[in-house]
Order: structure tokens, then C-alpha cells, then sequence
């Protein structure tokens, strides 16, 4: 049943693609036959490189390094599910007529049957066209049963020594892409790449004057285990990944169990999810949640408090580090 409905969702998705790429095709406005122009980059003109990305951390990140010489557009808004989103005909339209496109990669998309490689296959975008930013990151995983490795954690974007490589590897594919100006996107890509340098930096400082028995970090979802392996935290979940079944009788009981053996002090609730497990977790426990949410899958939208991913990283690390060091 699960094959065949996903069969027929792939065969909307290529439907769907064939009929906006037929209505382009009619479009006064569009390029006319014989056009010279027709399939090339952007040069020396004043025409910007046509940019879409999977989510909306990738889609700042496009925004600051390629600042007025890019056009962005993005796929999976603030508020929707990365893993599996349904696009929409004016997705279609800007995956068509895009010049570079970038995702998460590690299986935030669904993977390469997941639902972004089935719109690249469905308008016909070309490999050299789309980049993973992930691809010198090294995969973690989530436990499955029995301790075997099962699924990859997607969320590495959340350790700011992650977010370097991504934007690294997103400055130089631009470059690639708009050669004539590939100094200035250097420039760009340089200067916001040292900024995440410098919050790395300040990151594991910071972390290091908390008090070592207060250094773990207790959340709804496994989604920080980049962060916490890269600076020293320990962790705990209610839930490893989000499912069908999240703050189960089970998964509350065997936190309560950890908190209560490694004296917890404080716990956080992401921005994005079900505060009600937590809620149940600290009511049981007596132990605290932070007043403010950490952010995890996304940034917000513009004039949201933590509406770029400098303020996302920002944000996190000055929750993470007050809560942790407040003396109770």
C-alpha cells in the first residue's frame, strides 16, 4: 500500500512538472527561439543567479553570501516538515528554471527517494546543477533496536562547526556557478564563514565554564547530537527521531529514570514540537524546563526573533549556556 501510494504521488509530482514546464513554454514573456542567451549562467550583466534551496537555514545561508547577486528561493517553509514535504506548482516552476540548487543532504529530504530528488528527476534538472552541503560532514546516527545503527541524524546543521563546512562548500558553488563575480561572492563567503568560525570558537568557551556535573543537555528529539558530541554535553531524549510515537509511557518513564540518576537541572523543549512529554517529564521529576524553547529544525520567519541562522546559533548558545550555569 505505502509503494503505491507513493507511486502515485510520484506520478502527480511528474504530471504536475510537465504542465508547468508547458506553461512556461507559452509564456509571452519567456524565451523566444533562437535566443542566444537560451541555458546560460548569469555574466557580467545585472541578471541575478536563479537559487533554490531545500530548507531555510540553506536558503539565509544563500541569502548573506550571495547577497544582491542572487535570487533565492525556498522550498520547505518555516512551520513544514523537511523530511516529507509535498511541492507545490510554484516549486516546480523555480526547481525548473533554477541555476544551482542546494539541500541538506543526510536523509533531511528523504534521501535519493526521497521527495527533492524526485522533483529534480521530474524537470529534468542537471546533476551539475545541485549541491549537498553535507558532503564532508560525517554522518551520526540513531540507534535502532538492539544498539544497531539505523538512520542517519540529519540535524547536523545545528553545531556551528557544521554550519562552516556547509557555508565553505556553499561559497565555492556559487563561485562556480557566477564565475564573472566570484570575487565578491568570496569576499561575501569569507567574512560569513569567519563569523561562524568566531561562535564555534565562543561556543566551546562558553561551554567550558559550566560546571562539568551540570554539562548535558535533555531535549524532546535527538536532534543536537552533532552539537553534543563536538563540545563535550552529554544528552537525553524522550524521543530519538520524530514518529508515529513520541513521549510514549516508556520513553517518558526511561528519561525520568536517567534525569533522576544523573541529577538533571534544567530541560528544554524545542520550538517545534509537542511541549505536553516534557510537561509530564518535569512535573515527574520536579525538575525545571527552560523559559525559553531552542530552536532545532528550522529559523523563524522574517522579524521572528531568530529569523537568520547567526541569530539561531546565537540564540542557542546563550539558552544552552544561562540555563545550564543558573544556580537553583
Amino acid at each position: 500500500m505505502n509503494q503505491m501510494k507513493s507511486f502515485v504521488k510520484w506520478l502527480g509530482l511528474s504530471l504536475l512538472a510537465v504542465i508547468m514546464l508547458a506553461a512556461c513554454g507559452k509564456d509571452d514573456n519567456g524565451p523566444k527561439e533562437g535566443n542566444s542567451d537560451e541555458g546560460k549562467k548569469p555574466t557580467e550583466s545585472n541578471e541575478k543567479l536563479k537559487v533554490v534551496t531545500s530548507f531555510t537555514i540553506i536558503a539565509d545561508m544563500a541569502r548573506e553570501i550571495g547577497g544582491d547577486l542572487v535570487e533565492v528561493y525556498n522550498l520547505v517553509p518555516t512551520g513544514t516538515d523537511p523530511h516529507e514535504y509535498e511541492p507545490l506548482p510554484d516549486d516546480i516552476k523555480a526547481a525548473t528554471d533554477a541555476d544551482v540548487l542546494f539541500y541538506n543532504g543526510l536523509n533531511l529530504e528523504g534521501g535519493k527517494n526521497g521527495w527533492f530528488f524526485k522533483m529534480m528527476d521530474s524537470v529534468n534538472q542537471k546533476e551539475e546543477n545541485i549541491y549537498s552541503l553535507t558532503e564532508r560532514v560525517e554522518p551520526k546516527y540513531l540507534g535502532g533496536e538492539d544498539g544497531r545503527d539505523e538512520e542517519i541524524n540529519p540535524h547536523a546543521f545545528i553545531d556551528p562547526a557544521v554550519g562552516v563546512k556547509m557555508a565553505e562548500d556553499l561559497r565555492d558553488a556559487l563561485i562556480e556557478q557566477h564565475p564573472s563575480d566570484s570575487d565578491k561572492i568570496k569576499e561575501q563567503g569569507d567574512e560569513y564563514v569567519q563569523r561562524l568560525k568566531d561562535l564555534d570558537a565562543e561556543f566551546q568557551e562558553r561551554i567550558e565554564t559550566i560546571p562539568e556535573e551540570n554539562r548535558v543537555l535533555v531535549t524532546s528529539e535527538r536532534a543536537f547530537q552533532y552539537l553534543n558530541d563536538h563540545y563535550g554535553l552529554k544528552e537525553a531524549f524522550i524521543w530519538e527521531i520524530d514518529t508515529e510515537e513520541n513521549g510514549s509511557p516508556k520513553q517518558i518513564k526511561d528519561l525520568i529514570h536517567y534525569i533522576e540518576e544523573h541529577k538533571v537541572p534544567v530541560l528544554f523543549v524545542e520550538s517545534n514540537v509537542d511541549t505536553r512529554p516534557m510537561e509530564t517529564v518535569s512535573k515527574e521529576t520536579d525538575v525545571p524546563i527552560a523559559e525559553k524553547p531552542i530552536y532545532s529544525d528550522e529559523i523563524g520567519n522574517p522579524g521572528d526573533e531568530v529569523d537568520t541562522y547567526i541569530k539561531y546559533l546565537e540564540y542557542n548558545m546563550n539558552l544552552i549556556h544561562d540555563e545550564l550555569s543558573k544556580e537553583r
